[in-house]
């Protein structure tokens, strides 16, 4: 067999299901090659970004590497922020690129770039096939970095003339490595300081969804009581309705959940990544003590410096701190700040659920409806905008990747394309997506997508006519802002075009049962709501007022 039909029967063995893409004349043969035997799926995507963001929601809802595709040069570019968001948002992903003739890439020449360089800054592991032979160790480790904690993106270069090399080298068997774990010295070092604090508070991180972290983290909170702030992207790591559910943590400007923060003496930090909400901002006076608990060992930052660190597999750390937990349960907590906590953001979420203003709708109102009409199990995606703000804060979870909101890199464009690859995984649930105008029209081409597949998903447009995450932090900052608005297409004219259901909401009455037509409608459907975005600077105001309850 040639390389590209090597390459393709080594990710089959590694159980690959799904590849996405735009192919090109560099990756002819492995195009070829996968058409004629292979039982992976390709999805033929309308620009090489939408591939890239396929593929990292399908890592993050099953674990599993999904393939992006691209040629060289543009193709590999086009891929690139895609691969950057996923790989920061800690997505198992493979991306595979074509590239000229290894004849060819010491000189200038047709479209030639150096590739795998340039993915380099944003994957794990990034490198070129110079030799047909070395195919089955490169996949083979290629999924195991990918895959391997803290899991992320890796990349592939297949020149077109070692494409077409002849070899008789067999695909290596996939194995599962066990995980370290956490030495037992630091584990009741740990529980020592634990049994010591007064005012103990966590803050789970997205490594608390994935795996059993989240089995785990939940037995925890029963044996201890001890409230959990969830970061963007560890929605659900403990029920929305426990009463040691304290929200989500993440705003830039002081919000109420940062009181529990505020009257901790203990932090306990499990999978928690810096990327999403830098310590300075919840420990700006360096003064709290931490448990650091995660895959891997912390980030040097001044503002954060564990007492004491407990490295290995994060389900196990839980597991092993529950053992000790229950043999000796003797923890005196005092949780009154927390429970206050809980009680006014459960006021504020309930705030406008009855709400019935015309023109413009209030985000909360939109998403209190949005979580009644959607089950513990069904999906929500964000792209980013200023409507990922009112979704990290009023949007709450059942249950671990249920709420998929890209917070490393934070690229526009994201959720219609990782709504298509929900449904390919979860294609009993419902599904929807919630963008804003600017942020829907970045990756719009990938509706014909959609139809194509008969996706059965739902797509939310925040309707500002501008750019109004910028606006809000330039107002904040500046006290104006510069020329964000910018025109958008007749909505329905578009879903149309498409052959999409299309809907406009022109109050709030009328959100929860037009959704509810959306949700039930065969194919997939564009529902557009113009939003009262004036909430942007009333948020900030009651943050820079708030008090902290009690």
């Amino acid at each position: 067999m040639n390389a590209a039909q090597l390459m393709i029967r080594c990710l089959e063995e590694e159980g690959v299901r799904y590849l996405f893409g735009v192919p090109g004349e560099e990756n002819a043969d492995f195009m070829m090659a996968l058409e004629d035997s292979s039982r992976i799926q390709f999805i033929l995507t309308r620009h090489e970004q939408g591939a890239a963001f396929m593929a990292e929601v399908y890592g993050r809802l099953t674990g599993e590497v999904a393939v992006c595709l691209g040629t060289l040069g543009p193709g590999a570019t086009n891929l690139i922020t895609g691969v950057a968001d996923g790989n920061m948002d800690r997505a198992p992903m493979l991306v595979i690129t074509g590239q000229g003739a290894s004849t060819r890439l010491h000189k200038e020449s047709h479209q030639v770039m150096d590739v795998v360089a340039m993915f380099r800054p944003v994957t794990k592991w990034a490198v070129s096939v110079r030799n047909a032979n070395d195919i089955p160790e490169i996949i083979r480790k290629a999924i195991r970095v990918a895959t391997e904690e803290k899991p992320g993106a890796v990349h592939i270069e297949l020149p077109e003339d070692v494409a077409k090399q002849l070899s008789s080298a067999t695909p290596l068997t996939p194995f599962n490595s066990r995980r370290p774990v956490a030495d037992e010295q630091s584990l009741d070092a740990a529980l020592e300081l634990i049994k010591q604090a007064s005012r103990p508070i966590i803050i789970a991180g997205n490594g608390c969804i994935r795996r059993r972290a989240s089995q785990a983290l939940r037995q925890f909170c029963h044996l201890t009581g001890i409230g959990v702030l969830n970061t963007f992207m560890a929605k659900g790591a403990v029920d929305r309705n426990a009463p040691y559910c304290l929200y989500t943590i993440g705003l830039a400007d002081k919000d109420m959940v940062g009181c529990g923060i505020d009257a901790a003496d203990l932090i306990l930090t499990l999978g928690y990544d810096m990327v999403e909400y830098p310590p300075s901002l919840w420990n700006p006076n360096r003064d709290k003590i931490i448990i650091h608990a995660d895959f891997l060992p912390a980030e040097v930052d001044d503002h954060y410096n564990p007492e004491v660190e407990c490295i290995g597999d994060l389900a196990a750390t839980l597991t092993q701190l529950n053992k000790r937990l229950e043999v000796r349960p003797h923890l005196k907590f005092d949780l009154s700040q927390q429970a206050a906590v809980r009680r006014s953001m459960t006021e504020e979420i309930e705030a406008f659920k009855d709400d019935d203003a015309d023109e413009r709708i209030k985000p909360q109102k939109v998403l209190y409806d949005v979580r009644e009409l959607l089950g513990p199990t069904d999906i929500l995606l964000s792209d980013v905008g200023a409507h990922k703000m009112w979704i990290a804060r009023y949007y709450q979870c059942d249950e671990p990747n249920t709420c998929l909101i890209p917070n490393g890199f934070c690229s526009m464009g994201f959720a219609l394309p990782g709504a298509i690859a929900a449904d390919l995984v979860y294609p009993d649930r419902k599904i929807m997506a919630i963008c804003g105008d600017a942020g829907f029209l970045m990756n719009v081409q990938e509706m014909e997508t959609a139809r194509r597949l008969n996706s059965q998903l739902v797509v939310m447009v925040w309707n500002d006519g501008g750019h109004g995450l910028i606006k809000w932090k330039q107002e904040n900052e500046f006290g104006r802002h510069t020329q964000l608005d910018f025109g958008n297409p007749h909505w329905l004219a578009l879903a149309e075009a498409f052959s999409w259901n299309g809907h406009l909401i022109s109050r709030s009455s009328e959100v929860k049962s037009v959704m509810q037509q959306a949700l039930r409608e065969p194919g997939p459907s564009l529902v557009v709501v113009p939003i009262d975005y004036r909430e942007n600077q009333l948020l900030t105001q009651r943050l820079g007022d708030i008090q902290c309850p009690i």
